[in-house]
């Protein structure tokens, strides 16, 4: 499953849907599902995956319903500070909480910003990043 991560992940670029401070951004209350996506990218494969992110992805929000656009506001990025033991880069992506019925397909939301055809483009770009598949986690929030 091609998970937002994605939205994971980031200083933004569209300044409506940049990262806030946590106090201003919804959390998961006790017992609400959050996902940690881990996305294990090229090295060489940075920059392309850092510009999908930033330069397209993410942008095309704003093209996005509310529910959709909802998906990315309650979506972290982090970026790795040094590679792995095998010379990957591992970006984390944190859906905190997870949107219930939310859409979480990066092509599908790729579509919706910018048709299939670009959609199938963008894709490729997102993929051929990947050292590994992306690795998802369901967990749920603690009561403290």
């Amino acid at each position: 499953m091609k998970t937002l991560l994605l939205l994971g992940l980031l200083a933004l670029t569209a300044p409506a849907f940049a990262q806030t401070k946590s106090s201003t951004r919804p959390v998961a209350k006790s017992g609400e599902t959050v996902w940690v996506c881990l996305d294990p990218i090229k090295k060489d494969k940075r920059a392309q995956y850092e510009r999908f992110l930033h330069e397209i992805f993410w942008p095309g929000v704003a093209k996005l319903s509310a529910t959709d656009q909802k998906v990315f506001q309650q979506t972290r990025i982090l970026h790795p500070t040094k590679p792995e033991a095998d010379g990957t880069y591992s970006y984390f992506f944190i859906m905190d909480p997870v949107v219930k019925g939310g859409e979480y397909d990066i092509e599908t939301l790729l579509a919706k910003m910018y048709g299939a055809a670009k959609a199938k483009e963008y894709i490729k770009l997102y993929e051929t990043a990947h050292a590994r598949k992306q690795v998802t986690y369901t967990v749920t929030q603690s009561k403290n």
